[in-house]
């Protein structure tokens, strides 16, 4: 599984217009309901498990970067969305800088592994400064993809 594989065009929003962390949450992920990745029904379940891991720490991590993750019983496998911001979302992020690049996923309850190493697969990816500087002048959810499908590392799927 590549990063990319996480992605589709419609999962991508070049252009987010929240400002603050958990507008944009939930922008995400009625980006997901829209798209059918997250049923309508689970939404608030879904989002619930993500702001309780909110609540616990912020997931913007530092460089411009926020992971916001939760496991669910909503969903049957992992299922993500990708926002980018020019202006920057305020995420309470680890080194207080504003927000440019968010990876929303969720994950099936009961898979531990494949959580841990999603994250550290996206983490790792997006540590790369050549690849956030790729991101932030790609013009199109399109060219995002790209830039996920072609510099993303394999993450090893269980």
């Amino acid at each position: 599984m590549t990063l990319g594989s996480l992605l589709s065009v419609g999962q991508i929003i070049p252009e987010m217009k929240s400002t603050e962390r958990w507008a944009a949450i939930v922008e995400l992920i009625d980006l997901l309901v829209e798209k059918g990745a997250v049923r309508k029904a689970d939404r608030e379940s879904v989002l619930a498990a993500l702001r309780q891991r909110e609540e616990t720490m912020s997931t913007g991590i530092g460089f411009g970067i926020a992971i916001p993750h939760a496991s669910s019983n909503c969903v049957n496998e992992v299922v993500a969305a990708f926002g980018r911001s020019s202006a920057g979302i305020e995420f309470d992020s680890l080194d207080n800088s504003p927000v440019k690049f968010i990876v929303l996923f969720v994950v099936p309850k009961d898979q531990f592994q494949v959580h841990l190493r999603t994250l550290a697969a996206i983490a790792k990816f997006l540590n790369d400064k050549s690849v956030r500087e790729q991101l932030g002048r790609a013009e199109s959810a399109e060219e995002i993809l790209a830039i996920f499908d072609n510099k993303a590392p394999k993450a090893q799927a269980s």
